[in-house]
């Protein structure tokens, strides 16, 4: 389906019970009426008014009525760190992991990042676009309405643009707000072996800037790690990001602690995603920079990880967390961001209003979306999710169920009964 076949949602939607902490203006329900029926007027596309049903202003009257039958409305779903263009699987790798092998000799044997790069490379632009799309498919029947895809298995000029050209078709064959970052510094390609500073001038000097002028490239990341690259050559990243007024992200701490994260967010970063090795400078440093802890339970359950990130400390510094699928071929081929909530209540011992707000509101900020996502407000786009749930936990308690009623994506109707 296209994005112009899907109808209006210009209207009242009505009968709605909102989820607590949804509306980005909380006076608009009064928080002694959370229970009260509540409706959202869609006009041209954007929120229009929101509020008790009961309070609905007379001028909105004639509009065409959406029955939401009691439904629970939440913004709309934000998964905020993917890999979801890519040639190949890995399934190979799981078996060698599951074998005893680890993520970093699996990388030594010629698997992990660098086999997917051959795949891409191989791939026709139309072959990733038709994989991906398929994939993509499975998260925005989940509610998903705004979705990071970072560049990063091409590793050469003409195929991360390849990649960040499929991701910005994406966005618009299925009329969702997808963006796109750069992380062409996410491993060294066969062809620059033991030249990692050759390719990190490469990376800034050629592809960063021809790349962002081309209009592909909302943000930039790194794969900060000693299998991957070095603090000095991050920075040097950050620096040519920096200078072309792009945001940056970072994989950080995820299998040792590089001070990555504390580097991230001297430059401001707008999350620092993994952190399961993050330090208490770490976490001081991204609460003062405003950045937001990525976490990703997808990749920490398939490599078997058994060092958990720091949430305790995170809930004490006021660092908000967000939690993302992660979608990748090697570490974390996840297609369902419920899921992901689960295992971040599960394993991680978030509270399920955590988890929420991580996959609605600090999933929005940490794409930069916070002032058109992840909320509900007067004034917004019309991104938001009906639900045929009793109560807001279930959408963390249940695994392989899909309680979708209605999906209002970018104010128009991409699901409905």
């Amino acid at each position: 389906m296209t994005t112009a076949s899907y109808p209006s949602a210009d209207g009242v939607w009505d009968h709605l019970r909102l989820m607590p902490d949804a509306q980005a203006d909380a006076g608009q329900l009064a928080a002694d009426a959370a229970d009260a029926e509540a409706a959202i007027v869609v006009a041209q596309g954007r929120i229009r008014w929101i509020g008790e049903r009961s309070a609905l202003p007379a001028e909105f009257a004639a509009l065409p009525r959406f029955d939401g039958n009691g439904a629970l409305v939440t913004p709309g779903l934000v998964d905020c760190h993917t890999h979801l263009v890519y040639g190949g699987q890995r399934a190979n790798e799981f078996a060698m992991r599951l074998a005893g092998a680890s993520y970093e000799e699996v990388a030594k044997a010629g698997g992990g990042i660098v086999s997917s790069v051959r795949a891409t490379r191989e791939a026709s632009e139309d072959y990733l676009f038709v994989s991906a799309a398929q994939r993509l498919e499975c998260l925005l029947a989940e509610g998903v309405c705004a979705i990071e895809i970072k560049s990063g298995y091409g590793l050469a000029l003409e195929h991360e643009r390849k990649q960040l050209r499929v991701a910005r078709r994406l966005g618009e064959a299925y009329g969702v707000t997808v963006r796109t970052t750069f992380l062409g510094a996410h491993a060294l390609p066969p062809e620059y072996a033991g030249r990692s500073q050759d390719y990190t001038d490469l990376v800034c000097q050629q592809m960063l800037p021809a790349l962002a002028a081309e209009g592909l490239v909302d943000a930039v990341d790194v794969f900060c790690e000693r299998i991957a690259f070095s603090l000095a050559e991050t920075e040097q990243v950050f620096r040519a990001a920096q200078a072309l007024g792009l945001p940056l992200k970072l994989h950080a701490e995820q299998l040792s602690d590089m001070g990555g994260a504390a580097l991230a967010a001297r430059y401001g970063a707008l999350s620092c995603d993994h952190i399961e090795h993050l330090s208490q400078a770490g976490i001081d440093a991204m609460r003062a920079a405003g950045s937001v802890a990525v976490l990703l339970p997808g990749a920490y359950y398939t490599l078997r990880d058994t060092h958990l990130p720091p949430i305790a400390a995170l809930r004490a510094a006021g660092v908000p967390m967000a939690v993302s699928t992660d979608h990748n071929p090697g570490t974390s081929p996840a297609l369902s961001l419920l899921l992901m909530a689960n295992m971040a209540c599960t394993l991680f011992r978030l509270t399920v209003p955590e988890a929420l707000a991580g996959i609605t509101r600090h999933a929005a900020r940490a794409l930069g979306l916070q002032d058109t996502h992840g909320t509900l407000g007067v004034g917004r786009p019309a991104n938001f999710v009906l639900w045929n749930v009793q109560d807001a936990a279930e959408l963390a308690y249940w695994f392989g169920q899909r309680p979708v009623r209605s999906i209002v994506r970018q104010g128009r109707i991409a699901a409905s009964p």
